[in-house]
């Protein structure tokens, strides 16, 4: 049977070329554990990056000792596995070199056999630092790339190494090295399983059919007999569970018939039903050799591109059933990856589901993920929009050895990632196709030719044989069909957007996109108070000193766009706490504007995800989580947005007209919805309502109302009104909506008089019922000094209608906390009065 010696745990750590020494832990990087050893300062305090730069410039060693016995020696193989080496690394055993390692996404084995000896073994593991290898490369040719911090790292796109570790334009320069993922010894007898592929046949009787495809290798002599056993199993179904098997000679593939099982749908749209297959090899005395074991879900997803009115679609299908895509864009949860924790996954995608999104982008410029983000998405149906690690540069494909270095990271990765039902779409860049390729190379691109040779290639080639049942898409964004050069073609592909943040277009301008899928667009806004708190001194907490702008990574104008739209909608906010809140607000609504458009134009448009959902450290971003997990004003309306059924406004000619419209995004028709609309004075005054008996058809928009406003702006004028829109099924509120027709700025609001009261619910939440004695707009609710993630908030509350809120609190809170420490605001607070 196969045993394992795991290296993981303490190790020492040194740096080659000075005294320093520390202890070290495995998995981790040097920068956990000079951090630990107080050896070097927070990176995320004020600018304290500038001073661990020198980190990245030197050589570092791990080394431990274990040891080995006897009987573990007589295996017949001895295989080194070091799951995550970062990234330029020689490994030596007793003195002998086993291995040298270049690519930090790539699983690295070697036959160790002839190095280990009985009782105590040394391992070492020396980093030569990355600095010097990009100006190696850097010296053989210039690489074209976009967010480039410092000179150090000229040439950083002839290392695999995770591109945003040298810094990006919403994180930190820290490119660490180490043993970021386990490294084991693995002691194999008679035979191994090395390879499982499985592919699903979803049939018209509801079976479905897995061809189990298993290579085992022969790994002692004489070895005869052997046989393979597979089982599939369900997994906390709550009722009689699935349980298929199969067995056979190790050289044939088997196939399981699962009988009518349940399938796997994403969040929103179904259950998310999971099975374990297993697979044994056993000799010819039924002894265990070696096991392999996934996680699956039955499902058939599909990249749907057909002709059709507007040109081509781009929808992904699952089961049969085309969807709308609701999300945003993932970036690593922290730049130091040891450091990010199951718990850490647990939160970020569980609050990807409490918005009602259903996919989530894996974007290039970071790293393949732990194991633990994709079985969280599969827990949670979150799809997986997942590019390879090659982001807003240009690469040396041209090098032999470059190419042969990528393909052995593709092969390591797609089989491990390949059989998560979460797997939506490979993605071969991020970015590259906007603007970083050209008919020949130039000082800022690289060739169509050298291009091609990897994204229109290499890729899809490996894509097509290792993960046959996923499509592979080459760039996002791209355009397939026409001028490839045209990346934005609203006809067809996916379109990255960004003329509002980086060309200084109003919010107004998202609703004329036309494009088939919005893979990325976004604004920024700062964290709260507390984050800002966390970076800073108290002389730095003013919005324009140097500590602020040391934080804000896109460009010199950066936190300029954010000031110029908020003043565009807003007055002047009053203290920093404010301001923060408000560059929230306002960039929450520029997310809404092109959100509630795109599911205006279902299924002209059939996805949208936002750029982006999580943070890497503090800062001004685009995120709607920070890096803190505390939710901003955007995530809140995410989950209002993005909700299964939506009412949104939309108006016209000039504004004196509203058009109610309705999107459902479920396979489900919602019946006996009523639409409840009013237009309401500033004091909450009723001037003009109406009731709205509706259906709303599964997967589809429709106009179900175009209300006339001009004898009451007549009247009242724009600035004096609010029309309120809300959504009701079977006496409940599903959705709701406001418009002011004039920019908020001009609407002389009323200070609203709050009326609330908490009561006990279980599992140590509180539920609050909330009212106002006028229109309260973005209405905020804080617990202070506690972590609370609410039902709603920054939410729209009319006139003297009472709503409910539940509080749920990330640690325990008592009743009498949670009162004495709520604090209640409106729109109106965030500006002075006079």
């Amino acid at each position: 049977m196969k045993k394992t010696l795991s290296l993981n745990g303490t190790w020492q750590l040194r740096q080659c070329d000075s005294e320093l020494k520390t202890e070290a832990t495995v998995p981790g990087v040097v920068h956990l554990d000079l951090l630990k050893a107080g050896l070097l300062p927070s990176i995320e305090w004020r600018d304290n990056e500038l001073k661990t730069l020198w980190v990245s410039q030197k050589d570092w060693e791990y080394t431990r000792t274990f040891d080995v016995d006897e009987d573990f020696l007589k295996a017949d193989q001895l295989i080194l596995k070091c799951d995550g080496l970062d990234t330029l690394a020689t490994v030596a055993i007793n003195g002998t070199e086993v291995l040298k390692a270049d690519n930090m996404f790539r699983v690295w084995e070697a036959d160790v056999a002839a190095a280990l000896k009985p009782g105590r073994n040394t391992i070492t593991v020396t980093f030569d630092n990355c600095v010097d290898a990009c100006a190696k490369g850097e010296a053989i040719k210039h690489l074209p790339a976009w967010n480039c911090f410092s000179p150090l790292y000229k040439g950083k796109s002839w290392l695999r190494k995770m591109p945003c570790s040298f810094g990006w334009d919403w994180g930190p320069m820290a490119a660490t090295c180490g043993i970021y993922r386990d490294m084991q010894i693995i002691a194999y007898n008679k035979a191994k399983i090395d390879d499982v592929l499985i592919l699903q046949d979803h049939r018209d009787n509801g079976d479905v059919s897995l061809d189990v495809r298993i290579r085992a290798d022969k790994v002692g002599k004489g070895v005869s007999g052997t046989r393979l056993s597979v089982k599939l199993e369900s997994i906390g179904h709550g009722d009689a569970p699935l349980v298929e098997s199969a067995s056979a000679s190790a050289e044939t593939n088997l196939e399981l018939i699962a009988r009518n099982p349940r399938l796997w749908w994403p969040n929103g749209l179904g259950r998310q039903d999971l099975y374990r297959i297993t697979v044994e090899l056993l000799d010819a005395d039924g002894a265990l050799l070696d096991s392999w074991a996934s996680t699956l879900g039955l499902r058939k997803l599909e990249l749907d591109r057909h002709s059709d009115e507007w040109g081509e679609s781009f929808q992904f299908k699952i089961n049969g059933k085309a969807f709308f895509a609701k999300g945003a864009n993932w970036v690593p949860a922290d730049y130091l990856i040891p450091r990010i924790a199951t718990a850490d996954y647990e939160r970020l995608i569980g609050d990807a589901a409490k918005a009602n999104m259903n996919m989530l982008r894996l974007w290039g410029g970071g790293f393949y993920e732990q194991d633990d983000f994709y079985d969280l998405c599969n827990k949670l149906g979150i799809l997986i929009w997942h590019d390879f690690m090659f982001a807003c540069s240009t690469y040396p494909t041209f090098d032999k050895q470059f190419m042969d270095n990528v393909q052995a990271e593709f092969q390591d990765n797609l089989k491990r990632i390949r059989h998560h039902p979460s797997l939506a779409i490979l993605c071969g860049n991020n970015e590259l196709e906007q603007g970083l390729v050209a008919d020949e190379w130039t000082s800022s691109a690289m060739s169509w030719k050298d291009y091609s040779r990897l994204f229109d290639e290499a890729l899809p080639k490996i894509c097509s044989e290792l993960a046959p049942q996923t499509p592979y898409w080459p760039c996002s964004p791209h355009t397939p069909i026409g001028d490839r050069r045209n990346f934005n073609d609203p006809t067809c592909g996916d379109a990255h957007c960004w003329t509002v943040w980086f060309d200084g277009q109003p919010f107004e301008s998202q609703r004329t996109w036309n494009h088939r899928f919005m893979s990325e667009f976004g604004f920024q806004s700062f964290p709260e108070l507390r984050t800002v708190e966390s970076f800073t001194e108290p002389a730095d907490r003013n919005l324009t000193s140097y500590i602020m702008d040391f934080h804000q990574r896109s460009g010199d104008t950066g936190n300029r766009k954010i000031f110029a739209y908020l003043l565009d909608w807003f007055k002047l906010p009053h203290g920093l706490e404010e301001t923060l809140w408000l560059t929230q607000i306002s960039q929450a609504m520029c997310i809404q504007y092109a959100c509630e458009h795109a599911r205006r134009m279902q299924p002209r448009m059939m996805g949208v995800l936002y750029w982006q959902i999580n943070d890497i450290w503090p800062c001004a971003s685009w995120s709607s989580i920070d890096s803190f997990g505390r939710w901003k004003a955007l995530h809140y309306l995410a989950k209002r947005f993005f909700a299964p059924v939506l009412v949104s406004l939309l108006e016209t000619d000039g504004g004196n007209h509203v058009e109610i419209h309705l999107s459902n995004t479920s396979f489900e028709k919602a019946d006996d919805l009523t639409v409840n609309w009013s237009i309401c004075t500033l004091d909450g005054k009723p001037v003009d309502s109406g009731e709205l008996k509706c259906n709303a058809m599964p997967q589809a928009n429709a106009k179900v109302a175009d209300i006339d406003c001009k004898n009451a702006l007549a009247t009242w004028g724009k600035r004096g009104l609010i029309f309120h829109a809300k959504l009701v099924k079977d006496g409940k509120t599903i959705s709701r909506n406001h418009y002011t027709f004039a920019k908020p700025k001009h609407v002389d609001l009323k200070q609203p008089k709050f009326d609330y009261c908490v009561r006990t619910c279980k599992d140590g939440k509180y539920a609050m019922e909330l009212k106002a004695d006028c229109p309260a707009l973005f209405t905020r609710l804080e617990i202070k000094d506690a972590e609370v993630i609410f039902s709603d908030n920054f939410f729209f509350l009319p006139a003297n209608e009472k709503v409910e809120i539940a509080i749920e609190p990330r640690s325990p809170l008592s009743l009498e906390e949670v009162r004495e420490r709520l604090t209640i605001h409106s729109l109106y607070d965030s500006y002075a009065h006079y």
